[in-house]
Order: C-alpha cells, then sequence, then structure tokens
C-alpha cells in the first residue's frame, strides 16, 4: 500500500433526471499508474471533471489529500494541487511552437508578464531533457505526429507541476512503437512521484502498464482490482456485466468472388497487392500504422489511383475515377476517422444517415422527403440496434459505439456487395465493440464481403476468416486466425 495522492468518497452527480454517478469511491496513490475503465457513458469523464474541480458534485462529497479533507475543489484548488488532465485532444495550439505550448500556462498564470522566447526555450528544454524525450522546442506542433504532440502536452502539464496527471485515451491513434515508447514514458513519470491514471479501451495496454483498475458500469463503483493476475475476458465481464466470447470465428462458407486485386501498386504507399474476396468473406487487413491499410482500402474506394496492378469485380476489370464510382459498383468505405469523414457532428442523426442516398429520397421537383428520410433512419436504428432518442438531434449526441452504428448505416443503405471497415471500433467501448462486430459478422453471414481493416490482433483474430498482414506496403504474411493462437498472430504484426 502506497501513501495516498487523492481520494475522493460519496461521488454523485445528477444532470436532469439522470444519475450519471451514484455513490462512487475513487482512490489514486502516489507513483501510481492506475486505469480508470467502463464503457462509455459508466461515468469516467463526469468523475475526471469533478476531481479536476470543472464539475460541482452532489453535497456529500469527500476530497483527501493525505491528511487533509475537503467538502469541495474547484478548478484553481486541483491545479494548485497538482492535478492535470491530458484529453484526447491535447488542447495545443497547432501554430504555435513546442516551446510556446509547454511555457504557454506561465502566461495565462501573468497575462502581463512580457513574454521571453528565450526564457520559454531554456525552460522547455529543461523539462524535455529532464524526462529525455525527443522533441525539438524549435518545431510548430502542427508539424509534429500524434506521438510527438503527446509528448508535448505531458511536458506542458510537468512544466506546470503536475504531480497527478489523467490521460484521456492517450494510444488511440499511435503505433505499436509509438505506444510502447509512451507506456514507457508514463512508466518513469510513475517512477519519480507522479500518479497516472489512464482512461484506455485497449485492455492490452491498460494490463500492462498499470498496477490496479478502477470499473465503473452505469454510473457505479464496480470496484477496484490489481491487473497482476487479470484477464482481458475478465476485465471486459466486470465492465459490461456480460460474459464476452473470445474465441475465432467460427467455420463459414464463402460464395464466389467478387473482388480482386491483381499486383495493384500505388507509388510511395504500397506494392504488389494482390488478394481475393469472396461473398461471405471477413477478410482482415493488419498491421502496423503506416504499413499500407487504408491507402490500399482508398484506392479500392476510388478515392486514390493506382500507378499499376489491376482492381476486378466478379471477374471483369474495374476503373474507379471517384468514390462516386465506387458506390454506383456497390463498394463503401467506412472511414476510420468518424468525428472528422465519418459522420458530420452537428447534422441530424436523420440527415447523417440519410447522405449518402439523397437522390433516392426526393419527392417530385427535387425536393428531399422528410417522411423517406424518417423512415430510412428508423429502419436501420431497427435493424442495428441503435439506442437514439430523437433522430432529429445531433449525431454528436449519441455515445461513440452509437455513432459507429449511425457511420456504418449510412453506408448499409446503398446496399453494398463489398464493405470496407477502417479500425471500425475505434474510440468504442468492449461492450461496445462486441455489439459492432456482432453486425460484421451478420452482415457477412448474409453474403456481404467485407474487409476488416485494424492494429488490433485480436480484433482480426476473433472476427476475420483470414488475414494478411502487410508491412511497408507489401503482402507479409497471410493467417488463417482458426488455426492460430491471438500472440501468435500478435508476434506476426509486431515482428
Amino acid at each position: 500500500m502506497g501513501e495516498i495522492a487523492i481520494r475522493a468518497r460519496h461521488v454523485s452527480k445528477v444532470f436532469g433526471q439522470s444519475r450519471v454517478l451514484d455513490d462512487v469511491e475513487f482512490e489514486l496513490r502516489r507513483g501510481e499508474v492506475l486505469c480508470l475503465a467502463g464503457e462509455n457513458g459508466c461515468g469516467k469523464s463526469t468523475l475526471i471533471k469533478i476531481i479536476n474541480g470543472v464539475y460541482k458534485p452532489e453535497p456529500g462529497i469527500e476530497f483527501t489529500f493525505g491528511d487533509e479533507t475537503l467538502s469541495a475543489i474547484s478548478p484553481i484548488e486541483a491545479r494548485s494541487r497538482g492535478i492535470h488532465v491530458i484529453w484526447q485532444d491535447l488542447a495545443l495550439f497547432p501554430h504555435l511552437t513546442v516551446a510556446e505550448n509547454i511555457v504557454f500556462d506561465d502566461y495565462v498564470a501573468k497575462p502581463w508578464r512580457p513574454i521571453s522566447y528565450k526564457d520559454a526555450l531554456t525552460q522547455s528544454r529543461e523539462i524535455i531533457q529532464q524526462f529525455g524525450l525527443d522533441l525539438d522546442p524549435m518545431a510548430r506542433v502542427e508539424d509534429l505526429s500524434i506521438a510527438h504532440r503527446q509528448l508535448v502536452a505531458i511536458c506542458r502539464v510537468l512544466r506546470a507541476g503536475a504531480s497527478i496527471i489523467f490521460m484521456d485515451e492517450p494510444t488511440a491513434s499511435l503505433t505499436y512503437k509509438e505506444v510502447q515508447t509512451l507506456l514507457g514514458i508514463t512508466r518513469s513519470l510513475a517512477a519519480k512521484g507522479i500518479s497516472i491514471v489512464l482512461v484506455s479501451h485497449r485492455l492490452v495496454e491498460v494490463l500492462d502498464v498499470c498496477q490496479r483498475v478502477t470499473v465503473l458500469r452505469n454510473g457505479k463503483l464496480v470496484g477496484t482490482y490489481p491487473t497482476e493476475g487479470m484477464t482481458q475476458a475478465r476485465l471486459s465481464t466486470l465492465m459490461t456485466g456480460l460474459e464476452l466470447e473470445q474465441t475465432p470465428r467460427a467455420e463459414t462458407h464463402t460464395g464466389a468472388p467478387v473482388l480482386e486485386l491483381k499486383n495493384l501498386s500505388r507509388e510511395g504507399e504500397f506494392e504488389n497487392i494482390s488478394f481475393t474476396l469472396h461473398r461471405g468473406e471477413i477478410l482482415g487487413l493488419t498491421g502496423l500504422l503506416g504499413a499500407g491499410r487504408t491507402e490500399i482500402a482508398h484506392t479500392i474506394f476510388g478515392m486514390t489511383q493506382p500507378t499499376s496492378g489491376q482492381l476486378l469485380k466478379e471477374g471483369q476489370p474495374l476503373t474507379l475515377r471517384s468514390n462516386r464510382d465506387a458506390v454506383r459498383h456497390r463498394i463503401a468505405y467506412l472511414s476510420e476517422d468518424r468525428l472528422n469523414l465519418g459522420l458530420v457532428q452537428n447534422q441530424s442523426i436523420n440527415m447523417n444517415t440519410a447522405v449518402t442516398v439523397l437522390p433516392r429520397l426526393e419527392k417530385p421537383r427535387f425536393f428531399l422527403s422528410p417522411q423517406r428520410i424518417k423512415a430510412l433512419t428508423a429502419h436501420w436504428i431497427e435493424q442495428l440496434k441503435t439506442k437514439v432518442s430523437d433522430a432529429e438531434l445531433a449525431v454528436s449526441s449519441l455515445s461513440g459505439g452509437n455513432q459507429q452504428r449511425i457511420a456504418l448505416a449510412k453506408w448499409l443503405a446503398t446496399e453494398p456487395e463489398v464493405l470496407i471497415l477502417d479500425c471500425p471500433t475505434i474510440g468504442v467501448d468492449v461492450g461496445a465493440k462486441a455489439g459492432i462486430f456482432d453486425i460484421i459478422r451478420n452482415l457477412a453471414d448474409q453474403g456481404m464481403a467485407i474487409i476488416l481493416i485494424s492494429d488490433e490482433a485480436g480484433e482480426i483474430w476473433m472476427n476475420a476468416d483470414r488475414a494478411l498482414v502487410l508491412r511497408e506496403g507489401r503482402i507479409y504474411s497471410e493467417v488463417i486466425p482458426a488455426e492460430t493462437t491471438e500472440e501468435a498472430l500478435e508476434a506476426i504484426i509486431n515482428a
């Protein structure tokens, strides 16, 4: 048992008629890496915002810092005690340099103080060197990779005196190598006495780096458990209350070839890609980020043109000059970037569902039929078991899992024969993932040909009939998940 960094007891929060948190207890030890786990909507973000002083909790809460107990905390009080949050969007200033971002809080605290770029460089270099990070203080943040932006955000809170850091989905967009680097930095910070709270849906990383995991479900505390001896399956059950199956996809009977790639290449992105996709098949495309997975998908969907090779559909040569051509040939592509490319966040659920088939929903004189739009949306909400209170609300009002179902519905409305799914569970919790993969398997069972792109070995192992492992734009290996183990597949991906 280490020294307690912070303890919050009797944490409750009500929004309108909804009790988001119900008498939750949270404890974090000095120099500990703790995971805060739970499905989307379980109350994780609300708990963080209460501890950070952003939300005012219901009466009765107790904050304990060492021997001191408080009944309330403000954002200023939280920061003075070293509590900082690095949200998933990082909240950096892309047009400013690394050094300016790192010392930015100094100038917010003292806006009358003249800005000294020399001091900013000196101070930022000190914090970068102290933790042995690979950062150029003169570089503009907009020119950095996501992984390096993460490091800038960490340096900024360290410069501000952080002793407790909450990290929201820090590895969601990182390569395997970048993830390992970030987890190593997390361990280094903990060794220096800084307490870290990770919020992550990637359970394998949680079990690798965290000492304990606190699980919330439906706004209530399930419990806090040591990660030693914990399995992904047990943690999934604690989070959802369900026994989630962890086995490869059952034997399937695939049909005739529907899509074929013959030595397809695009200069600088991928080379000599050949495979055949059959009706009713789920073909996994996996490999580390940057291996060429998404680039291949973009070419199949007509967003980019190959420099050589051939694409065939049902044995006939296929030339796609745009994604509109692809849709006409009944090929659909669900982007990995749900927030920016998959959905229009401020538009209604109705319009997001109907956007791909608007010409079909016109009434006379080229006006859209609200009735047809509503009927289409209602159909797919029911088919995909999407939780929607009002389809006129903005799609941003939905949880990550339900947003992904609407993004999927948008493409299923085009009645595709080939469906490309690019990392369809990014930012989606473990329970919602299981529901989405149930939908994908059912679509394949009905004869749809599916390409599933993922860098998570477990997703490919449990859902694909075949898996092609890519490396540096080439097919490195072909694996039949039912004939191997998840660990063996992961070793091939990361070799």
